[in-house]
């Protein structure tokens, strides 16, 4: 190993967030294309190393909640910034998805999204077992764009600096062009971040970039440390968007080095348009903040990403659930360690969440547990840094199906173009070309009911989330003037969007409560029990039925499967007996406590 370069005279790089990892974690990723465009150029004529714009969560939530189509989004903003690198976060063989892919399917994600736009590929996983990063870091290799692996940083009893060591001299031995320290929860204090860089620095001949969230309060100071130590770039985002669950703001990262040996380079006047438009932007999506306002110690403990944080409590009021926040805060470090002290980050984070929240609301914890929980008992995901919990593993062997053997040669995308095209015939999709395109096929790989919905819907913005209204300034403010400020929209049945003096909301109308006072209402006949009632543990959408009416089932036997959190929660038979009366339908949206079927 040769000693490594001398960084104390170059440049620190900057990529900044905003548009990915910013508004992911302080606007659960709902910002939209339409609100990135207007300052693009601004953007791209600035000189950051990159600008991260793709990836992560944006992907899953153009589908489900935007209406918008991810793969014209990075062409569309590739086109407005051709001076800058476009960079993405890849979650390696889970790519955006939730679970593993084959490597065909990874190998054509990367071709065609290096295609579409991506120029940096940040590949990580979330268990950190470098065969879930290979594929994905050589395909990037391949199509000739840079590849940058990622340490997805945590603390646990189980983890070293030698380890973190160890795997960045994997990641270059596969091909990176750079090794990234993802700091996804905060966690990464500023003297460790120091030894830490400059330990890789010495294994390692490729630079190494960070990115570390604000929640703990550490950020600007680890990012001066790291640079002491070494660093080449740093992630920031505007500080329009920036701290709390985010990041450091980039003015003040610039500012810090200023006149410096690493001054970046970019001016601040530079910035000054770019942050006004997203302290424009930020007020339009106020209702998809969080909370938190300033630190949240508790994240060193719970280990909360900031991008999870304020999508949990999105996800917590939509169980109405929020009150119980704390708890879930408490929880999440139990299932942590019961699952082998999985880092927290995306798919893990969700997973480990999801199952807090289930754990909490249901008031016995494990009596629910995700279809993603009981892969990671299975070793579906990959090596877990510890050993899982014993019991827990055993009951997900038995419910499951036994342990998962990897196996990412066996090609999928043949299969999964039959589905589509059958899926497609069925709901009457069709297709601008008479086939799905490579990026439908791979947009249906990852999320296939989401696609679906999506296909159908793409002329039909109603099917989605309406586009946030403007906050209008010279609007009134006063109680008297009300009126003239309330907008009501509507979503979709018993579904409205209420916008008072500003603040957008969503609102759901009980059908019984639905007609207007002059309207008389039939009554329906009092629902008289048959059996056992069987109700959905969270809010959620039903997905699959498995059983059907008259049907003999065994107690603990899969009646249905539910969406809920992103997570695929199976319902199961609380006893043996007869399925007497289903009361759903696949795509119903439900809510706790909701009666799905009765089995006597």
């Amino acid at each position: 190993m040769s000693e490594p370069a001398d960084l104390s005279k170059q440049p620190l790089g900057l990529t900044e967030l905003v548009l990915r990892d910013g508004q992911q974690s302080l606007l659960a990723t709902r910002l939209r294309l339409d609100d990135m465009l207007p300052i693009a150029a601004q953007m791209d004529r600035v000189g950051f190393w990159s600008i991260e714009s793709w990836g992560g969560a944006t992907f899953d939530a153009g589908l489900r909640f935007l209406g918008e189509d991810p793969w014209q989004r990075i062409r569309e903003l590739k086109q407005a910034m051709p001076n800058t690198r476009q960079q993405m976060l890849l979650r390696g063989q889970n790519l955006l998805g939730y679970r593993h892919y084959a490597d065909d399917v990874v190998r054509r994600f990367v071709a065609r999204a290096a295609a579409n736009g991506v120029d940096v590929f940040r590949v990580f996983d979330a268990l950190n077992d470098p065969r879930n990063l290979a594929c994905a870091i050589q395909a990037a290799v391949e199509e000739e764009r840079h590849a940058q692996g990622a340490l997805s940083y945590t603390i646990s009893p189980v983890h070293a600096l030698e380890d973190w060591v160890t795997l960045a001299r994997q990641i270059e031995d596969m091909g990176a062009h750079s090794v990234a320290i993802k700091d996804m929860a905060g966690l990464l204090s500023p003297y460790t971040a120091f030894e830490l860089v400059r330990a890789l620095r010495q294994a390692v001949d490729v630079p190494i970039h960070m990115q570390c969230h604000a929640t703990t309060g550490f950020a600007v100071a680890t990012v001066l440390m790291a640079v002491e130590g070494g660093l080449s770039n740093v992630d920031c985002s505007i500080s329009a968007l920036s701290m709390s669950y985010g990041h450091a703001p980039t003015e003040t990262v610039i500012s810090m080095f200023q006149g410096h040996d690493r001054d970046t380079g970019i001016a601040l006047e530079s910035l000054s348009e770019i942050a006004a438009h997203f302290r424009t932007v930020r007020q339009k999506y106020s209702s998809f903040e969080g909370q938190l306002r300033g630190v949240d110690a508790r994240i060193l403990s719970s280990q909360v990403p900031g991008g999870m944080l304020s999508n949990l409590e999105q996800q917590l009021r939509e169980q109405q659930s929020l009150s119980r926040f704390d708890e879930v805060l408490q929880e999440i470090p139990r299932v942590r360690e019961e699952l082998g002290f999985l880092p927290l980050v995306t798919p893990t984070s969700q997973i480990v969440g999801t199952q807090a929240v289930l754990n909490v609301i249901n008031g016995e914890r494990y009596q629910t547990m995700t279809r993603e929980t009981i892969d990671i008992l299975r070793g579906a995901y990959g090596r877990t840094p510890a050993p899982m919990n014993s019991a827990l593993r055993e009951r997900a062997l038995r419910e499951g199906g036994g342990e998962v053997e990897l196996d990412h040669e066996t090609p999928e995308l043949e299969g999964l173009l039959e589905r589509l095209n059958q899926s497609a015939t069925e709901l009457g999709i069709t297709f601008e070309h008479g086939e799905p395109s490579e990026e439908e096929l791979l947009s249906y790989a990852l999320f296939p009911q989401i696609s679906l919905k999506f296909f159908q819907n793409r002329d039909n913005p109603s099917a989605f989330e309406p586009p946030p209204q403007a906050v209008d300034d010279s609007a009134p403010r006063n109680v008297a003037d009300v009126d003239e400020t309330l907008k009501v929209r509507a979503m979709g049945d018993n579904e409205y969007q209420v916008s008072v003096d500003g603040q957008s909301f969503r609102v759901q109308v009980h059908p019984d409560d639905a007609a207007g006072d002059e309207q008389e209402r039939d009554t329906p006949p009092p629902h008289t029990s048959k059996g056992t009632a069987v109700t959905a543990p969270m809010a959620g959408t039903v997905l699959r039925i498995v059983a059907s009416e008259g049907q003999a089932v065994a107690a603990n036997e899969v009646l249905l499967v539910m969406e809920a959190m992103k997570m695929e929660t199976e319902v199961r038979a609380p006893q043996g007996g007869v399925l007497c009366r289903l009361m759903i339908n696949t795509g119903d949206a439900v809510a706790v406590g909701d009666t799905l079927l009765e089995i006597n």
